[in-house]
């Protein structure tokens, strides 16, 4: 496999552990010799690592099972920090493993009270959970996958039995791990996210929500280990592909003011600071106010992330002195940016993907450059550009 450039989204509808996303790994086309030459590199003892494929809920799935002789050590970070630093294994491995570990004695930490050096892992720090993290590294470095993202996870209620005795569902360990992570609660007395699966997905998922835009190449199954008491299949799914540059948040932010008592011309100015703190899009709109003044309606649509720097920003910038914002999910089309030729050279151009094929559209402010520079009219560039066909597109580097 290894071709880069891949994306991956982990689709959480019964949770997440780390056999059942190893078991997706696998089942997406993760070669199974190959993963268990890795693992031999960690120079560990007393370990069996055995795949079957099964069908869950009438999907046909990949179930993991690791199993270990039971006098392991518990282990602090340091013993496996030592394990896999020694190891054989490509860096880009172990730094990802190395991570998901950190962030399990982070999360336990802070659950017990004490510090990430005085951590013994107990079920965490056993071989079957080493093989588990260790192996999910190897397993996104060998299918190329550099880009992954996550949905929602599921918590449910119930107890759960373990080495330091009768828990609370989700585990103190998972709502330490998913805290700031999109996450809904279930009608289920059942584990469905395991520390170590918390762990892998807060580590290796660069964003949590709905799956981006992607070609999907390959969809894996992992299996758990228990049927469910809803009947619902215990499975994980992987979906890798190819990412597709329409690179927008599709849930955005909308952020709106009423402006009166305003000078309009610093309008282009608002624009420019709006857009450098993250605006996927301004507009103004005139409004009648109240008392008969004219005024202005200003919308912003911006990702979540960027909404607190907008908002000062209105107030710095504007005599807003009050803002509505809300959350609304978008579709955009997928576009690429780049240029086709004319006979003033190549012009810059955006390839949108729409249901009905692709289509170019000019950008405004490379054509005006173009005409100013060749004095020629905006139209005769327009009217050029318009001939231009999907084959002539050039992507940009």
């Amino acid at each position: 496999m290894g071709s880069k450039g891949r994306s991956a989204h982990i689709d959480c509808f019964s949770g997440i552990s780390g056999d059942m996303f190893l078991g997706a790994l696998l089942d997406a086309g993760l070669a199974e010799g190959e993963l268990r030459r890795q693992l031999t590199l960690l120079d560990l003892a007393g370990w069996e690592l055995a795949s079957e494929k099964k069908q869950c809920g009438g999907i046909a799935a990949t179930a993991l099972r690791v199993t270990c002789r039971d006098d392991h050590p518990h282990r602090t970070l340091a013993d496996i920090r030592k394990i896999i630093e020694a190891s054989g294994l490509a860096r880009e491995c172990k730094t990802r493993a190395l991570a998901i570990f950190s962030l399990l004695a982070e999360a336990e930490a802070r659950v017990h009270g004490t510090s990430t050096d005085k951590i013994h892992f107990h079920e965490v720090g056993a071989v079957d959970a080493l093989l588990d993290i260790v192996g999910a590294a190897i397993g996104l470095a060998a299918l190329g996958i550099d880009r992954l993202s996550c949905g929602p996870l599921p918590m449910p209620s119930g107890w759960v039995e373990c080495a330091h005795g009768r828990l609370p569902l989700p585990a103190p360990a998972v709502c330490e791990l998913l805290k700031g992570v999109p996450t809904y609660g279930v009608d289920l007395q059942q584990e469905l996210v395991t520390p170590t699966g918390a762990a892998i997905a807060r580590a290796v998922a660069s964003g949590f929500g709905p799956m981006p835009p992607m070609r999907i190449q390959a969809v894996g199954y992992g299996a758990g280990s228990r049927a469910l008491a809803n009947g619902q299949p215990n499975l994980l799914r992987l979906l890798i592909g190819s990412p597709l540059d329409a690179c927008e948040a599709q849930e955005v932010e909308i952020l709106e003011t009423h402006l009166d008592d305003w000078a309009p011309e610093t309008y282009p100015h608002l624009c420019e600071r709006l857009f450098a703190l993250g605006a996927l899009d301004v507009s103004l709109t005139p409004l009648q106010m109240k008392k008969g003044r004219p005024g202005f309606g200003l919308r912003v649509i911006c990702p979540p992330v960027a909404g607190q720097a907008l908002k000062e920003c209105i107030f710095t910038e504007t005599t807003a002195i009050g803002l509505r914002f809300r959350r609304e999910q978008r579709l955009t089309l997928p576009r690429e940016t780049g240029t086709v030729p004319s006979p003033w050279g190549r012009v810059r151009v955006k390839k949108i993907s729409t249901p009905t094929g692709e289509v170019l559209t000019p950008e405004y402010e490379a054509c005006r450059q173009l005409a100013a520079a060749h004095e020629i009219s905006l139209r005769e560039v327009y009217t050029e550009v318009a001939r231009a066909r999907p084959a002539d597109f050039k992507k940009e580097e």
